[in-house]
């Protein structure tokens, strides 16, 4: 112990942290173990910070994103290209890349088609070990050592922190020639591969709309469930399904149009067990001979894997669920006059007789007039056919286990916003005023802006699935969520009006067209950045607001990268339904230790294509804003907490040697 005299400041300092100092000394019972952490942390700080990969939008294309994560956004290819672009052919290169993106599926390829095995894995193996030391560079080994097998972690550690040099080169080689003649080539180059992927994307950033158009968001909800560093921002989208799961009738009836419209019934009965037969057995019986040609399913084109039969029974469901979906919203919205949206209520202004509705005080022709169970004297009233229907599907979805399990990732992963590392997260808006301030939106009857609108919007989102929430504010709270699929001010909406039945029935794109709030326009603006940013508490030189939600439109030659480089659109158009629209297939945002890169992907063809003949997504890379040094973890958000344990500890240091805490063994 030191014969130093205490510090009086450091003292009262101690004396203040006493309770977390003698919680942590439980932990660090001695100097010797504080130290060792205090080293360890402080080596931690001087490492390169982990790559951030951000995606939006992905929109149930399960196959695509599972791509982007495997090749993590072409940054596996450019560091395979920088170790053998001069030793390995393109296609050698290519082949490579394609194996450690899809071991499983490549190696039945290779054993089919390979006249010497032995041969193949013993360079292979060899070349992935480079490949691994590379993209862990970066990691502490701890860190690594978590990443990989347990079967295999003793194996690959050596081999990864071991330079073949003259002196073990044979211990080196023999390690290899073991794997293989101990017929564990195949399993071990499986968990290299893996871990190669897992190391290549630090953390995970979505923003957004996993849900809608797309086969397989369960899938990409499934793989969420064993991914270990990501965070989403939710979406407009993906509120609508977590309404449906809470029960709010409006939204499940949206679920179901959006679903019948793209023929993607995969995620619903597939995914979550949803029991559609109610809703077909309806259709039939209540639509009949009507083709219902306005409610075709849009499909891509050259499609043909859905049969005309099928096309219109999916036909007929989509009209009728869309017809209850318009009664349902009409006395939601009657229900909360605060909401301001009368305008979507329309069935009442279809004048049957004459063949026309009237919106807007202009008079169009309604091209379907067939609506056997609307009651033109009392539009908005369910049949009773309709009414037995909807509680049907309400229940179906109440208690799917799978999809409660699912909506549970947004709750514990996720948010409305998100600061991470300078840079602020959000899926669509920030509502906001013609004169650039933000705008006040009332919830619950109190009025919110900026921050602490989206704070108050999450926690009343959250406040539906709790059972502690009195019954009065969870009812509110599960109605709000159609609010915020659709509402004016909603900020993962934020346009005039949802123009659905518009775009059904009418061709005029005055009366379609769905005004987007201030803030799109407004977003272009380095100041009101500026502003927003500040709003948010976002530190540092290089910060930036990272949104989705409205496609860019690549093809036409509008720039994701806004006011400057302040903000950056990553809605590329991952969905194929909207690849026509943009041009092409998705962004994804990459920040590593060396800056941001943007990466525009074109459309994905399949897995099983990746596969077999090494094909790839192909992308192009725009650097975004370079760093003229690296960063380190030291200046990052993870980078301040290790310096908060670091002085923690230091704290603990010196109330072990001044004898104010008691040493362990």
């Amino acid at each position: 112990m030191t014969n130093k005299r205490p510090n009086p400041s450091y003292m009262r300092r101690i004396e203040k942290d006493m309770r977390l100092l003698e919680l942590l000394s439980q932990t660090f019972g001695n100097i010797s173990a504080a130290g060792t952490e205090i080293i360890n942390l402080e080596a931690i700080l001087n490492l390169p910070k982990g790559t951030e990969h951000f995606v939006a939008d992905i929109h149930g294309e399960h196959e695509a994103f599972a791509h982007i994560l495997k090749n993590a956004s072409g940054n596996i290819k450019r560091k395979v290209t920088d170790l053998f672009g001069t030793t390995m052919r393109a296609d050698e290169i290519r082949q490579l890349c394609s194996l450690i993106y899809y071991p499983e599926k490549k190696l039945e390829y290779i054993r089919a088609s390979e006249e010497n095995l032995d041969d193949f894995y013993g360079i292979t193996l060899h070349r992935l070990v480079k490949v691994l030391q590379v993209v862990s560079a970066k990691y502490t080994r701890s860190k690594v050592r978590k990443a990989l097998p347990k079967e295999f972690a003793y194996i690959i550690e050596e081999l990864l922190h071991e330079v073949p040099s003259e002196k073990k080169a044979a211990y080196y080689n023999r390690v290899i020639e073991t794997i293989i003649s101990t017929d564990q080539a195949d399993s071990f180059i499986i968990a290299i591969c893996n871990v190669i992927q897992r190391l290549s994307i630090d953390r995970l950033h979505i923003l957004g709309d996993v849900y809608d158009r797309g086969q397989g968001a369960h899938i990409i909800m499934d793989s969420l469930l064993k991914y270990k560093d990501y965070d989403i921002q939710w979406g407009n989208h993906d509120a609508l399904w977590m309404g449906a799961a809470a029960g709010n009738d409006c939204c499940i009836a949206n679920v179901l149009r959006i679903s019948l419209r793209y023929d993607n019934m995969n995620t619903l009965e597939d995914g979550y067990g949803i029991n559609l037969v109610p809703l077909a057995t309806f259709a039939i019986e209540t639509y009949g001979d009507d083709p219902c040609p306005i409610f075709e399913p849009k499909v891509p084109s050259g499609d043909s894997s859905l049969s005309l039969k099928n096309r219109r029974i999916i036909a007929k469901m989509h009209k009728a669920i869309s017809v209850i979906q318009w009664k349902l919203e009409a006395a939601l919205i009657d229900r909360h006059p605060e909401w301001k949206m009368d305008d979507r209520k329309l069935l009442h202004h279809i004048d049957f007789e004459k063949g026309t509705v009237t919106i807007d005080g202009r008079e169009f022709e309604m091209p379907d007039l067939n609506f056997p169970t609307i009651d033109p004297a009392n539009p908005y009233a369910l049949s009773e056919d309709e009414a037995e229907l909807i509680e049907k599907l309400v229940h179906s979805f109440k208690i799917s286990d799978k999809l409660k399990r699912h909506i549970g990732i947004f709750f514990s992963h996720g948010c409305m916003y998100n600061v991470c590392n300078g840079n602020l997260l959000f899926h669509a808006s920030i509502p906001m005023n013609a004169d650039g301030t933000l705008k006040e939106v009332e919830v619950l009857g109190k009025k919110y802006k900026g921050k602490e609108l989206l704070h108050e919007v999450g926690m009343l989102m959250r406040s539906a699935f709790n059972s502690d929430t009195p019954a009065e504010t969870r009812d509110y709270a599960t109605d709000y969520y159609f609010y915020i699929w659709c509402g004016p001010d909603s900020p993962l909406f934020d346009k005039s009006k949802m123009a659905t039945f518009e775009r059904y029935f009418l061709t005029d794109k005055a009366v379609r067209h769905e005004e987007k709030g201030h803030y799109y326009r407004l977003r272009e603006d380095p100041a009101v950045c500026d502003m927003i940013l500040d709003s948010f508490d976002v530190k540092g030189k290089h910060r930036h607001i990272i949104n989705g939600h409205v496609p860019v439109k690549a093809g036409s030659g509008e720039n994701p990268v806004k006011a400057g480089g302040k903000l950056m659109v990553i809605d590329g158009g991952f969905s194929k339904a909207y690849h026509d629209t943009t041009g092409i297939a998705g962004y994804t945002l990459v920040y590593h230790s060396r800056g941001l890169q943007l990466v525009q992907h074109e459309p994905f063809t399949s897995a099983e294509d990746a596969a077999r003949n090494g094909s790839d997504i192909k992308s192009t890379t725009q650097i975004v804003e370079l760093n003229a040094d690296p960063v380190n973890v030291r200046d990052t958000d993870i980078g301040v907490e290790l310096q908060g344990q670091i002085d923690e500890l230091m704290e603990l240091l010196y109330a072990y040697r001044h004898g104010i805490i008691k040493e362990r063994k």
